[in-house]
């Protein structure tokens, strides 16, 4: 986030990380493919692909997505930073940070063994939904929103995924275990299973605002009462915010293994690291490949045996 500026392009700062994780960072292949989503290219999930390759070009006021992950010893990290092109929050778009920070606040100091994903799920959007509604985006009871699908139309995604050999791992629908849910949102788990200590997953919440699926939310009686589409008119090609962090569950709770600033404030300070101190040329934005990156802390978990292997047998698997 510190080379990002207004005139830079998405593809540059995918250079960006691709150069750092591979000279500094000592990986020998990226997670996936990079997401550098700005304006209103980050309401699109999966940006950055051949069909819309990171191309635009960031302009002032607009928000960035990026989501990004080097893959060290075999293992993945996946992590998603918002923030604003031009180093300050606008309102609006403190509202939707906020929001979304909130929700994955809740969900890290809820989770723990035994707790149900899809419960988790629910919780971030709860979180979400009453932030939205108290800067007077929704109108109306939060779980009447729920139940009338309200939540999948600003997060069509589900909270998270397994994370370890492949980015999205397997084990999440397995004989004996909870089933994939038809109901809204729900349905986009990649797991259902109750949290056990050693697993790790993402914890990616995220409040997007995406044209045919607004579009679609007015034509639904059920679910237009509870928009004010007044209000919402104004975040039309705001895109999106995601916040995204590897998390291993604890026999207490949650570990997180993603270390990135996350603080509320109204701006980003470019040239001030996290160490807290400044440094005198550009330093790269994906830091989490440093020594005390999630990658490290993921290896040495892997190697004290604490990692749950979430399933034996990696034959025949196929992605969701």
């Amino acid at each position: 986030m510190w080379m990002v500026k207004p005139g830079v392009a998405e593809f540059q700062a995918e250079a960006e990380f691709l150069h750092y994780a591979y000279a500094t960072g000592g990986c020998r292949h990226v997670s996936y493919t990079c997401i550098c989503g700005s304006g209103e290219n980050g309401s699109i999930l999966h940006y950055g692909h051949a069909g819309a390759p990171n191309n635009k070009v960031i302009k002032d006021g607009d928000m960035c997505l990026f989501d990004m992950g080097g893959n060290y010893a075999g293992y993945a990290a996946d992590i998603t930073c918002s923030f604003p092109a031009n180093g300050k929050f606008t309102e609006d778009q403190k509202i939707v940070y906020n929001a979304v920070l909130d929700a994955r606040d809740a969900v890290l100091q809820a989770a723990k063994p035994g707790v149900l994903w899809s419960d988790m799920h629910l919780l971030a959007n709860r979180v979400m939904l009453e932030a939205l509604k108290k800067a007077d985006l929704l109108q109306g009871d939060v779980e009447d929103m729920i139940r009338a699908g309200v939540h999948a139309v600003f997060q069509p995604h589900g909270l998270g995924h397994f994370l370890g050999l492949d980015v999205h791992d397997v084990g999440g629908y397995l004989p004996g275990h909870p089933e994939r849910s038809s109901e809204p949102g729900l349905s986009k788990l990649r797991t259902a299973r109750p949290l056990k200590a050693g697993m790790v997953l993402t914890v990616e919440p995220g409040c997007y605002f995406i044209d045919w699926l607004l579009q679609k939310a007015k034509a639904d009686p059920a679910q237009a009462k509870f928009i004010n589409w007044a209000n919402i008119e104004r975040f039309r090609g705001f895109g999106g915010v995601r916040i995204e962090d590897d998390v291993l569950i604890t026999e207490t709770g949650t570990e997180n293994l993603t270390e990135v600033p996350r603080t509320k404030g109204s701006r980003v300070r470019r040239n001030q690291c996290p160490d807290g101190k400044r440094r005198q040329h550009r330093p790269p934005w994906n830091f989490w490949l440093e020594r005390r990156s999630f990658i490290h802390k993921f290896q040495v978990i892997v190697r004290s045996n604490k990692i749950i292997h979430h399933t034996p047998n990696r034959s025949g698997y196929s992605k969701n």
